[in-house]
């Protein structure tokens, strides 16, 4: 027989189950420290344990699409609202049609109320304009004079100081003074340029639009502005909610239009549409570490949307300020100006300026999901209760404790000293489950609603299974005639791989249902996978290595009658020991 090769531990080694304990221990006390530093001391409640906001939208039909309000519309609308909402995180939100024309999101308590109602009543209908005129909002004073079109397709305009330029080869520009920053953390960004890295691909929103080919003209950008149309902006208050809102309400876009920035501190005469923004494939926020321009939005065009983008980014790069900047329009408000120096070709750009990681975040959002087929007009925002009650939520637990104390009882009469380790892997699971649970909820939204609770107890199911697993794989070893030592660690790779097999099946069924399923579903599939996952951590961290520095005990070792590995309650008999006979001896007769 072939001796072991020198280094290697044989089957039967106890390992060091001193640094496996380390581990989840200190793992155990970073998680429930930073609990306490970060100040999520609980789990944040879902909308059924918890109460939060309802928003019931009720659906329009758009200018030249009456018969937009369809059931297929308006489950497309549906979907992309769930989408944009849970976007925030975890949050258990869920949007559902009623009826024919509304939709009703639930919002549970602690979520950005505000910033999630924006995003959901949000149309989305986004386009790239070309900035004929624009100035700080001064309602009813002397007009901005209009740039003035010459032959060359070249205007002179007067309403804001030019951007300091060097026009680089590269397709950058410079940073231009913008009177439009915000100080409500929207940026309203100043350069656009070519951007290097491609984004993910998404496919585009299929929401239909016209032509924006119709804003454009052998001849270059048609940057005129008709007589009403400079009345209208001369008159235009962007600091009245209703004039903001209204102003370029009725205007396609194949029209001139008038619009406010999203702060109302800058107003705008805009060029008919050139590039629409179901062109956009792909929108994501980076920060860029390696120009030091912080945070940015990336953009993606398709094939029509690259072309598109190209021709009119060469025809604004050859305009002074403010006629080379693209004003990007979602729902008739301008969310950014950008100023263009060189035409940006490849179908990959980059939006820079004062954004913040929320506000690009937020636009990078609203872009990926694309545009909502119908526009919305909230009814009503109203504030819910609880679905359940104070005394039903208090019976559950209840009654939760009851059955965990039933479970705990069985453990202690079948398995005796055993259960010690099993009520302790129980301890610890939760305890893991509880820390990681509390600090998900500030992290990406998680919120713990009734059927994620329903989750987190099949686990408990799960989790004891496991350690089931182990205990008689063990006990099988000693029937076997082995001593606990080698049992021990004989039993764990036969335990180990049904172990890994049955939560592996597990995790399995949670991620399959986490990604077909919405709303209360989706966050019991993601309480089952977070749990089954700890499952793995805790056999293979804590019961295991306890398991082995237990064994060299003698209460355990030696089989005592309340160790649960006695002979009488493993079912091992030992072997009749053999009587030595006296020797035959013949007699011989006399």
């Amino acid at each position: 027989m072939a001796a072991p090769k020198k280094g290697r531990r044989s089957p039967g080694a106890d390992g060091y189950p001193g640094r496996a304990l380390a581990i989840i221990l200190i793992a155990l006390v970073a998680l429930t420290g930073t609990m306490f530093i970060s100040g999520a001391k609980t789990p944040r409640l879902g909308i059924d344990l918890a109460g939060g906001t309802e928003i019931t939208l009720t659906a329009k039909n758009t200018p030249g699409q009456p018969n937009a309000i369809n059931p297929t519309n308006m489950k497309t609308a549906a979907d992309i609202m769930n989408k944009r909402v849970n976007g925030l995180g975890v949050s258990e939100a869920t949007a559902q049609t009623q009826g024919n024309k509304n939709i009703v999101v639930d919002i549970p308590k602690g979520t950005n109320t505000a910033q999630a109602e924006k995003l959901v009543g949000t149309t989305a209908q986004l386009y790239f304009r070309p900035v004929i005129t624009e100035a700080a909002n001064t309602p009813a004073s002397t007009p901005t004079p209009t740039p003035s079109s010459s032959p060359s397709g070249k205007t002179t305009p007067s309403s804001k100081p030019s951007a300091s330029t060097g026009a680089k080869a590269t397709g950058s520009t410079a940073p231009k003074p913008s009177p439009s920053s915000t100080t409500q953390g929207r940026a309203v960004t100043d350069a656009l340029k070519a951007s290097g890295a491609a984004g993910p691909k998404t496919t585009p929103s299929t929401a239909p639009s016209p032509s924006p080919s119709a804003s454009l003209s052998s001849g270059g950008l048609d940057l005129s502005a008709p007589a009403a149309l400079q009345k209208q902006f001369a008159a235009l208050d962007c600091k009245n909610k209703k004039q903001a809102s209204e102003a370029g309400a009725s205007a396609k876009p194949t029209d001139k239009m008038i619009a406010c920035s999203q702060d109302g501190s800058t107003k705008y005469i805009l060029g008919a549409s050139a590039v629409a923004g179901k062109d956009v494939s792909s929108a994501k926020s980076v920060y860029d570490t390696q120009t030091g321009a912080g945070w940015i939005v990336t953009l993606g065009f398709n094939s029509k949307g690259n072309s598109e983008f190209a021709k009119v980014t060469g025809e604004l790069a050859q305009q002074q300020a403010p006629n080379n900047e693209f004003a990007i329009v979602l729902d008739n408000q301008v969310v950014s100006s950008p100023s263009v120096s060189s035409a940006i070709t490849g179908g990959q750009a980059q939006i820079s300026g004062s954004f913040t990681q929320q506000s690009s975040e937020d636009l990078a959002n609203v872009l990926s999901y694309g545009a909502l087929p119908l526009s919305f007009n909230t009814s009503t925002v109203t504030t819910v209760s609880p679905q359940l009650g104070g005394e039903q939520l208090h019976g559950g637990l209840i009654a939760g404790a009851f059955g965990l104390a039933l479970v705990v009882l069985y453990l202690l009469a079948y398995y005796r000293g055993l259960s010690f380790v099993a009520v302790l892997s129980l301890v610890v699971s939760a305890a893991l489950t509880y820390s990681i649970m509390s600090l998900l909820g500030p992290a990406i939204g998680f919120a713990l609603s009734l059927p994620a609770v329903c989750g987190a107890i099949v686990a408990i199911g799960i989790t004891a299974d496991s350690f089931i697993v182990y205990f008689e794989r063990v006990r099988d070893e000693l029937r076997h005639g082995r001593s606990l030592g080698p049992a021990v660690q004989r039993a764990w790779p036969r335990a180990r791989r049904t172990i890994l097999v049955s939560d592996f099946v597990s995790f399995l069924a949670a991620a399959v249902l986490y990604i077909c399923s919405v709303g209360d579903v989706k966050g019991f599939a993601f309480t089952l996978g977070l749990t089954t996952i700890l499952d793995v951590v805790v056999v293979y961290l804590f019961t295991k290595p306890l398991l082995t520095i237990l064994a060299r005990r003698p209460f355990y070792r030696d089989g005592h009658r309340w160790s649960g590995l006695d002979p009488e309650s493993v079912g091992f008999n030992a072997p009749l020991r053999r009587v030595r006979r006296p020797a035959r001896t013949d007699v011989k007769e006399a």
